[in-house]
């Protein structure tokens, strides 16, 4: 074990694994000697910042993690919440941005994968999914092969598998050019009392290996994840895993089967860093040592070493500590499903982590200090400098708001995204009761589960980067706020979020300085909305040659409906209804133009500050629209944000093939129209409901005003311009399929 290395651990090679001098030496004081080769590896797996979260630990303490629902927080494979009947949601999101840009389609395929495992490793069956993406500039040479590559990934694993790719959100910016972002999310649904865990228990116990083969794709892929690209990115492609998604389906079978039998004492995904964290995590929870050995894994490949088998991120895999009585019996079903089963080591009272490859000790390391004793960093920060205000009277008046409105809707990021959930089975397991394009996707909770069949969860996933950038506080609190708000929108009762938190390189003190204002305000948000954060990750160092993403803190939640049948939609349903504004009171719709996407797309500037949020504003207007909606008083309903108030009708005019007569109020139309002020929602109702809408709202002190009637085939806006619902469908729909049509990327259908 203590022999010479073949290869001698050079400054260089510690600097190759992504350990600095002074980690290094902490390594050298922990075990007291030079370490071996696999040994370094498995330090280098579990101290990089993907797996140990040593830059953003000590501020990820901060966010409010519980609360009456929530039955697991952060720390397992996935966040759980309560949704009543017996039953629970399971559901995470997570990052594969370094190996989606490497690889597109491997990339986020895996990418979905491995969230998946992450569900239905606690014994949950996976029922939805949604993903966030993030694409630089369209006139980029990488952009459309990314948006191609990423997509089909997407689709041919979710597809194939056999789970609902429900929604999610797709932007563009030059800022991502280097760097796109791929955050996955999946939900499951479990029996309340049939939860699995990652802490194993008992001394003696057999350590069994289930899934595919060990193969050596993926070696080193948390580590890549945890550093900034340069010039030689492509020569980074052997790190990103390959997926089998018909494996990984029968993998979940498998374990589901299994899980009923009571011979699980502990499961653990194979996600990042492998087989290394795997066993380490699940023998430092428990307080257990774990030794394995080596040769007993299966393998695809020949002649693979211990250190390329313990970093290996190869797909499909789970580590499981079972019942001693029960092995024979698990092994029965893991054959019939035509997957790999290996005893491949046992645990044991010594606090040791233990592993030998053809008869040899190749590693024997404190388990506690790899898993639980990663550095801790309080990394330096500066708080951002906040934006000039934005001067009003140097931004022009259009001439025509139904001219700018076409424009608006048929930009890359407001324009319809039908090219890609088209190419996702968002209908497959036929529980999917609002399909994508809406302000939430809401899936029924299956007859299975839930004999009355009426319960439905919603979901929805949200971020404006540009506000982040320019006030990351106020951006940290929209996005919090702006996903509460979906969820709202639809009738659903928002329970917890999960967070995929994506920015530069923390070592630089003005990224981490964005990072810490923005866990700030994400934390003032979800305590003020009781909106806790259940699970999530953190993604840094998206950085490519020095240039730095627009900081990007995902927040995906779900809410509850207990019956789906009251769940709105945003389309306008019938002419003559009323259109009524809420949050906003009748002489002051909305105006603030700072970071707007009219600004930029309109004027060409990126400027001035984010919409403040107003938390106490959220709550109340947004329990008074939740109100109407579940008392059937509404016809339809939409949360205002990216494109103010003029979008958001737009967006129901084409859902509804319907146009409507708005009347703007006094003052500049495009601040009107085009303001991102928060805490807003249009909903529809008949002309009788909406008088006693707008006297409710009056006496509860919710602002509220009316715009409008819904009728014609034209969006008007009096004395401003009108624009025929056809004109806006044309734009909207347009853009995608035309701009991926050039790269000869055909259009589904």
């Amino acid at each position: 074990m203590h022999r010479p290395n073949a290869l001698p651990i050079t400054p260089e090679l510690v600097a190759a694994h992504g350990l600095k001098p002074d980690e290094y030496q902490r390594i050298l004081d922990l075990i007291g000697r030079e370490p071996s080769l696999t040994e370094l590896g498995i330090f280098s797996a579990m101290w990089n910042e993907h797996c140990s979260y040593k830059s953003s630990k000590k501020w990820l303490k901060t966010l409010p993690t519980s609360g009456p629902q929530v039955v697991c927080g952060p720390g397992e494979n996935a966040g759980i919440v309560d949704i009543g009947d017996g039953l629970v949601a399971v559901f995470k999101m997570e990052s594969h941005n370094h190996p989606s840009y490497i690889e597109p389609y491997q990339g986020a395929a895996t990418g979905v994968g491995g969230i998946l495992r992450d569900v239905f490793t606690m014994g949950a069956r996976p029922v939805a999914a949604m993903n966030a993406l993030r694409f630089g500039d369209p006139e980029h040479e990488k952009t459309r092969h990314l948006v191609a590559g990423v997509v089909a990934g997407i689709g041919g694993y979710g597809n194939s598998f056999g789970v609902p790719t429900v929604g999610g959100e797709v932007n563009f910016h030059r800022r991502y050019n280097g760097n796109c972002l791929v955050n996955a999310f999946a939900l499951g649904i479990a029996r309340a009392d049939a939860i699995f865990y990652s802490k194993a228990e008992g001394v003696g116990l057999p350590v069994v290996y289930l899934g595919a083969k060990t193969g050596r794709d993926g070696v080193g892929g948390a580590t890549m994840a945890s550093a900034e690209f340069g010039e030689e990115t492509q020569s980074k492609r052997p790190t990103v895993q390959v997926g089998d998604p018909f494996t990984e389906k029968r993998l979940l079978e498998a374990c589901l089967e299994l899980m009923e039998t009571g011979a699980v004492v502990a499961i653990q995904d194979m996600g990042a860093a492998g087989l290394t964290c795997s066993a380490v995590e699940m023998g430092a929870k428990g307080d257990l040592g774990v030794s394995l050995d080596l040769d007993k894994v299966p393998v695809r490949e020949r002649a693979m070493t211990a250190y390329e088998m313990m970093l290996s991120e190869s797909q499909e895999r789970m580590l499981m500590v079972l019942r001693p009585d029960r092995r024979d019996a698990a092994e029965a079903v893991f054959r019939k499903w035509g997957l790999d089963f290996a005893e491949v080591g046992t645990t044991a009272d010594d606090l040791r982590f233990r592993v030998s490859r053809h008869g040899e000790e190749v590693a024997d390391l404190p388990i506690k200090e790899l898993g639980d004793e990663a550095p801790e960093y309080d990394r330096p920060w500066v708080a951002p400098q906040p934006p000039a205000p934005l001067n009003l009277a140097s931004v022009p008046e259009p001439e025509d708001i139904g001219a700018a409105l076409v424009r608006l809707v048929g930009s890359p990021d407001l324009c319809s995204k039908r090219w890609i959930f088209e190419q996702y089975d968002h209908l497959v397991q036929g529980n999917t009761v609002v399909k994508p394009g809406g302000d939430a996707a809401v899936i029924r909770v299956d007859r299975a589960f839930h004999a009355a069949g009426d319960k439905a969860l919603a979901l929805a996933s949200d971020v404006t980067p540009r506000y982040v950038e320019a006030d990351p506080f106020e951006g940290g609190k929209q996005a919090v706020a702006e996903c509460w708000r979906n969820l709202t929108a639809v009738g659903a009762s928002p329970l917890a979020v999960t967070d995929n938190l994506n920015f530069g390189n923390p070592e630089k003190p003005e990224i981490m300085g964005s990072f810490v204002k923005a866990i700030e305000g994400i934390g003032e948000a979800c305590r003020a909305l009781a909106f806790p954060v259940v699970s999530g990750n953190v993604s840094l160092y998206n950085e490519t040659s020095g240039k730095a993403i627009l900081p990007t803190p995902t927040i995906a939640g779900i809410g509850l409906l207990k019956d789906w049948r009251k769940a709105a939609t945003i389309a306008f349903k019938r002419a003559g209804e009323a259109i009524i504004l809420i949050g906003a009171a009748p002489k002051a719709w909305g105006g603030h133009l700072g970071q707007s996407v009219y600004l930029r797309e309109i004027h060409g500037r990126e400027e001035g500050p984010p919409p403040p949020v107003d938390l106490a504003a959220e709550k109340r207007h947004g329990d008074f629209v939740r109100h109407l909606i579940l008392d059937g008083r509404v016809t339809a309903c939409h949360d205002i944000s990216d494109g103010g108030l003029a979008v958001t009708l737009a967006e129901m005019a084409m859902a509804g093939d319907l146009g409507a007569d708005i009347a703007p109020p006094p003052g500049r139309a495009d601040a009107a129209l085009f303001g991102e002020d928060q805490a807003r929602y249009v909903v529809t109702a008949s002309a009788e409901e909406a008088e006693s809408i707008l006297l409710e709202a009056e006496a509860a002190g919710i602002p509220a005003a009316p715009l409008g009637t819904v009728g014609g085939d034209a969006l008007a806006f009096d004395g401003a311009g009108s624009v025929l619902v056809k004109s806006l469908r044309g734009a909207h729909e347009g853009w995608l399929p035309a701009y991926m049509e050039e790269a000869g990327t055909p259009s589904p259908s």
